[in-house]
């Protein structure tokens, strides 16, 4: 399956950005309204600055205790962004945040996002392709 088919089944709800230099606390309010797990950093909804994960946010929370939360998102975000296009397959996807340890990738047209998929989006088009490989099996054994 390919990225721009995954971005079709999703919702059409946007991808959630947050402006640079905004504070961790707006971040984690733009998480916790959405029940997301990370937030793009741009400055203009459509380049990518960083990404700020509830991974992030929740490693200084351990080592540095709740006054990260007034920092800006600058300063926790992952700033060196792997990301996709829309014709790559969901395969290369799946290696690239395997390999990478992350759980959300951009997916870019040239300098401009078109969208961010996660891990459970890759996940679930994987097992949504495998369901309907099985059925044609079964079809083309069962004689229908």
């Amino acid at each position: 399956m390919l990225v721009q088919q995954i971005l079709k089944s999703k919702p059409d709800t946007g991808v959630a950005t947050i402006a640079p230099g905004r504070s961790v606390k707006d971040a984690v309010e733009v998480l916790s309204k959405r029940r997301i797990g990370a937030v793009v950093i741009s400055p203009d909804g459509k380049s990518v600055a960083g990404i700020l994960s509830e991974r992030d946010i929740v490693r200084e929370l351990g080592a540095r205790g709740p006054a990260c939360l007034s920092e800006t998102v600058d300063m926790l975000m992952t700033a060196e962004i792997i990301s996709c296009r829309g014709d790559e397959s969901s395969d290369d996807v799946l290696a690239k945040m395997t390999t990478g340890r992350f759980r959300h990738m951009p997916v870019m047209e040239g300098d401009e996002m078109t969208g961010l998929i996660s891990i459970g989006d890759v996940v679930k088009a994987q097992l949504s392709q495998l369901a309907m490989e099985k059925e044609a099996l079964e079809g083309m054994i069962k004689g229908f």
